[in-house]
């Protein structure tokens, strides 16, 4: 038997712990492919999460302005307020997107990376005339995530090895939905982007996952400049209902450029059968105003104080929701969160949103929204109470300017 000197243990000891330290870093924060998923902060897998980046308060001192975020999930009884920053790899967001740059080079794992303001590194030809839309998903052998947000530039395509929070999504609101699904969903999630015309700038379906989802696949498959960059399919829109992994169900809308409307006046109002308080991107041309001209009233929020934080005017906020004014009969209100916004040029560009009804994520978004559009163009109090089937005499007031 080979006896080891004192300064030979030493040097195996040491070679044995980088070893095992770099077993451990090669694996991603929420674990193998096999459990990819959405994760909240403090690292526990979550079957969704809602997330609210809060827009840069003026506090010129804090390195922090403009990287706050809230959180919700599950387990939570309203918004709470992240652990760390966005930019963090150890919060919701770098936990989640961060399984993408953490898992190397892995043939069960499938991602595709959608924005119509791509990163560097991720361009896309016609991405104007592409849908208004953005988000990730990934899965890998059993289960994978949907995060659907509104962050121009962001993620970074994987090559570039990290996660990283870019600064076009520091001075705004931000928002983010992540949805765990099972493998068997992402065919229909697949064929709702192709609905979509996402501009995809960065992605890789292997075969193993390609059988699974081929609309993935169609949505990853490059073509000669001229012709489209993706299949699409030929429908104006279509929505879904999809059960998340730990059994919540979601509503899923998808328009495309032939519905050539609003999504949330013409459509998911309508479909819902409720009222809707919508916030999005104000500082763009063609604004749509509220509309009270159908029997489901959709107004424009104007001022936003979500959480136990500070309130903001909606020219200060990229995110992108919509909430009902009151609970719905049964159960809570409705809550969406997309990335599309009301005006007249996104009329003709595809997008959606993804719905449910909750109490709880329903009350936080409500609470949120502080001041609403009325249909006669002056500012009131968002309506704590649907509208619809009666006189519109608070939606058409002028009060606040």
């Amino acid at each position: 038997m080979v006896q080891l000197g004192k300064e030979q243990t030493h040097k195996l000891l040491s070679k044995m712990i980088m070893l095992i330290y770099l077993l451990f870093i090669s694996v991603p924060l929420g674990g193998s492919t096999s459990s990819i998923s959405c994760y909240n902060d403090q690292g526990q897998a979550v079957d969704w999460f809602y997330s609210y980046k809060l827009p840069k308060h003026g506090v010129s001192e804090s390195h922090t302005d403009g990287l706050m975020y809230l959180l919700m999930d599950g387990g939570s009884d309203g918004w709470s307020k992240g652990t760390t920053t966005v930019n963090d790899t150890t919060g919701a967001l770098g936990r989640t997107v961060g399984q993408l740059y953490s898992s190397g080079k892995n043939a069960e794992l499938a991602y595709i990376l959608y924005n119509d303001q791509p990163p560097k590194g991720g361009s896309v030809d016609d991405a104007n005339r592409r849908g208004h839309t953005k988000g990730v998903l990934l899965l890998g052998g059993s289960q994978g995530f949907w995060l659907v947000h509104s962050v121009p530039k962001f993620p970074p395509v994987r090559r570039a090895a990290r996660y990283v929070y870019p600064s076009s999504g520091t001075n705004n609101g931000q928002s983010f939905i992540c949805v765990t699904f099972p493998l068997h969903r992402f065919q229909t999630i697949g064929e709702q982007l192709q609905i979509n015309q996402p501009s995809v700038y960065d992605c890789d379906v292997p075969q193993s996952l390609a059988s699974v989802a081929p609309a993935l696949a169609e949505l990853c498959k490059k073509t000669p400049p001229m012709f489209p960059q993706h299949v699409i399919k030929a429908v104006s829109n279509r929505s879904v209902a999809l059960t998340s992994k730990g059994g919540t169900e979601f509503i899923s809308f998808a328009k495309g450029p032939m519905f050539d409307n609003d999504l949330y006046h013409s459509w998911v109002a309508p479909y819902l059968r409720s009222d809707l308080l919508v916030q999005f991107w104000v500082n763009s041309r063609g604004i749509l105003p509220s509309d009270c001209s159908l029997d489901w009233k959709v107004l424009d929020v104007r001022l936003i104080h979500p959480g136990q934080t500070f309130t903001f005017k909606t020219t200060q906020d990229h995110s992108k929701w919509a909430v009902s004014p009151a609970p719905a009969e049964g159960g809570g209100g409705w809550v969406c969160v997309g990335d599309i916004n009301r005006n007249q040029g996104e009329k003709k560009r595809g997008g959606g949103t993804m719905c449910r009804r909750d109490p709880v994520v329903w009350k936080a978004y409500r609470t949120a929204a502080l001041e609403c559009e009325s249909c006669g163009g002056g500012g009131v109090t968002c309506p704590s109470q649907s509208q619809s089937g009666s006189s519109v005499g608070l939606w058409k007031q002028t009060g606040r300017g």
